[in-house]
């Protein structure tokens, strides 16, 4: 049930949550769990305590709405050359210090823009506007968990493809309960140790790797993004382990994303990546094993185009965002030598698309 509070404001009982002594309740929707005080919110501030009922107050409310090509995400294995409409919300479990989303992710329900989308109106929009699936992303769609279950239902049957674009701190109870509805898990794993994870973003390392190989067995499609931030988390080390682990626990198949990173937000003070530091990352995680290994935020780069990894021909070259050549089959081989590749749909070719 849908609750409306005083003439504007829409609740909605939270899921996942626990009634406490004195009016209190603790939140197990994200690995923070917060133990919240009556008339008091989450560290995400958009789940309220009110006498005792956790609220979502956020149910509906639309911050941000786009249709973005798919590799935007970045998903590059998961209909590429598609359009997924695109959503967003108000708040965030995570404080980063680099969030280039911070306008909508770190300021109060009254000091940001919205609009009210139910979750019948986002499906109708998404199939009107021609998008493949349906993307919760811009801020962290774990914190609006109410809706995105809600919408995900409808756009399974609706037959849309669903995505989450993640921190990763949901946790496992909530994440198997949207498992059935979930198509796509794209997850930012931000760095490999605990002290970036506890200075840059105010939370825990492991909860992120837990949730990323459960979405894994879970059989979503999952694909890892790695901003690579100079002094925090690009050393040779670090890397390399973030590497082995996606290849030990993730599989040899996933895709993994370096990113540049440009100054914002408060992390103004540091530079640009080198080209060269992602470049780097690049050689090793290729080395450790994995197939699908990119660099993003650099237009134009070699490593933004999919190669086969037994032939090694260009299967997939992109501009940008742009999917400009596409030479995986319809039944997802290499055009070339016939190498299965491991991809979630295919749109095909520009020129020939294939549903």
């Amino acid at each position: 049930m849908i609750y409306y509070y005083g003439d504007t404001e829409m609740l909605k009982e939270a899921m996942f949550y626990e009634k406490l002594d004195d009016l209190k309740v603790r939140c197990n929707l994200c690995n923070h769990r917060c133990k919240i005080a009556e008339g008091k919110t989450g560290i995400c501030r958009v789940r309220q305590n009110r006498e005792g009922v956790l609220y979502s107050l956020i149910y509906n409310t639309v911050s941000s709405e786009a249709i973005d090509p798919i590799e935007k995400k970045p998903l590059f294995h998961f209909y590429p050359g598609t359009l997924a409409y695109s959503l967003g919300t108000i708040g965030c479990n995570f404080r980063c210090k680099h969030c280039q989303n911070w306008s909508i992710s770190q300021v109060s329900l009254d000091e940001a823009m919205s609009v009210e989308i139910t979750p019948e109106q986002a499906i109708e929009r998404a199939i009107a506007t021609g998008c493949r699936s349906i993307a919760w992303t811009y801020n962290e769609p774990t914190i609006w968990y109410e809706y995105t279950y809600d919408s995900a239902k409808l756009a399974k049957e609706a037959g849309l493809a669903t995505v989450y674009v993640t921190n990763g701190y949901i946790t496992p109870e909530a994440l198997r309960h949207i498992a059935p509805y979930l198509d796509a898990f794209r997850v930012d794993i931000k760095a490999f140790t605990e002290e970036f994870y506890h200075e840059v973003a105010s939370a825990k390392l492991h909860p992120v790797l837990d949730s990323a190989k459960l979405a894994r067995e879970l059989g979503m499609h999952v694909e890892v993004v790695n901003l690579v931030i100079p002094t925090l988390n690009d050393s040779r080390g670090e890397l390399e382990m973030l590497s082995k682990w996606v290849y030990e626990k993730l599989g040899e198949n996933t895709p993994i994303h370096f990113t540049r990173f440009h100054p914002y937000y408060k992390l103004q003070n540091l530079p640009s990546t080198p080209v060269e530091t992602l470049e780097m990352a690049h050689e090793i995680a290729t080395e450790v094993g994995l197939k699908f290994v990119y660099i993003g935020n650099v237009f134009g780069h070699i490593y933004e185009n999919t190669f086969c990894p037994n032939c090694k021909s260009l299967l997939i070259k992109r501009g940008g965002f742009d999917v400009e050549e596409n030479h995986i089959t319809s039944d997802k081989k290499c055009e070339y030598c016939g190498e299965p590749i491991p991809i979630f749909g295919n749109s095909g070719s520009p020129s020939s698309r294939v549903p």
